[in-house]
């Protein structure tokens, strides 16, 4: 791991997106709740705060941080998208863009577990689905919030 011992101690925030392209029949069963898994978007939120909570174990190098705050909201976007935001707060000396980026890609993995059913071929392959876009799209170091 990198040394910050001597780094002070100051606010900071990260804010990640993606999203998961899934079929227009896939979009529709989330907005009726016909999931059989359960409540996707509920269930994603949930996945990617406990993955925020975890990326110091998960990601061998990032330093295990006292998250003050995390937010995860997993909504639909048009007729084929899933979009999972991030934002993710801590007093410390390094940054939480990790905590953020790891909140974002595991509640996307957890869309693409609780639709995946629907989302097979006849040959049991995917060729519609994908994760995209997951980028930080936003970050703060000093000041509140």
């Amino acid at each position: 791991m990198v040394d910050v011992t001597h780094k002070p101690v100051v606010y900071r925030e990260a804010i990640a997106e993606g999203a998961i392209r899934l079929r227009p029949e896939t979009i529709r069963a989330i907005r009726e709740g016909r999931i059989e898994k359960g409540d996707v978007l509920t269930t994603a939120a949930i996945a990617g705060i406990l993955a925020a909570k975890k990326t110091w174990d998960l990601i061998p190098l990032c330093h295990p941080l006292p998250l003050t705050h995390v937010d995860v909201k997993c909504e639909v976007s048009g007729e084929d998208r899933v979009v999972c935001r991030a934002k993710v707060v801590t007093s410390a000396k390094t940054g939480v863009e990790m905590e953020a980026l790891t909140a974002v890609s595991i509640a996307l993995l957890t869309v693409w577990d609780m639709t995946k059913k629907l989302e097979k071929d006849e040959e049991g392959q995917y060729p519609y689905t994908r994760i995209e876009y997951i980028r930080v799209v936003s970050k703060k170091k000093g000041g509140e919030a």
